[in-house]
């Protein structure tokens, strides 16, 4: 049996370039949210040190801490997807190994992010112990 088509065609259903757009900008949007709230907390030293310490208090919640850690990772998957970007705009046979150059990027993400998370959650686990 013959596959269907479409008015519009077939389904595009992605492959790695698709996902790492998708992440580039999902990570984008959530390191710039980060930056409008640390703006926001900062701005608050206006009102006097009370105030200003109250606010700081709530990074010592683990919820915060843990948003942090995921705010980590963001940083470094955009930076090093910004890089594998830049490889293809640059490069024009970098197109030939996207697969490739995908796989890179997860490795170094995650080869970043094991020492990482090692101290940033030994410090997340004594909040939560406390």
């Amino acid at each position: 049996m013959a596959r269907r088509r479409s008015e519009l065609g077939s389904l595009y259903r992605g492959r790695e370039g698709q996902w790492a757009w998708i992440l580039h900008r999902v990570t984008g949007v959530g390191i710039i949210l980060f930056l409008f709230a640390h703006v926001v907390d900062t701005a608050v030293v206006g009102w006097g040190p009370k105030a200003y310490n109250r606010v700081l208090s709530v990074y010592h919640n683990p919820g915060v801490r843990i948003l942090e850690w995921i705010l980590v990772g963001m940083v470094i998957y955009h930076a090093v997807n910004g890089v594998r970007v830049i490889l293809l705009d640059f490069w024009s046979a970098a197109v030939m190994h996207q697969r490739l150059l995908s796989w890179i990027t997860a490795a170094v993400v995650v080869g970043a992010m094991v020492p990482i998370t090692f101290v940033m959650w030994r410090d997340i686990l004594d909040l939560l112990v406390r």
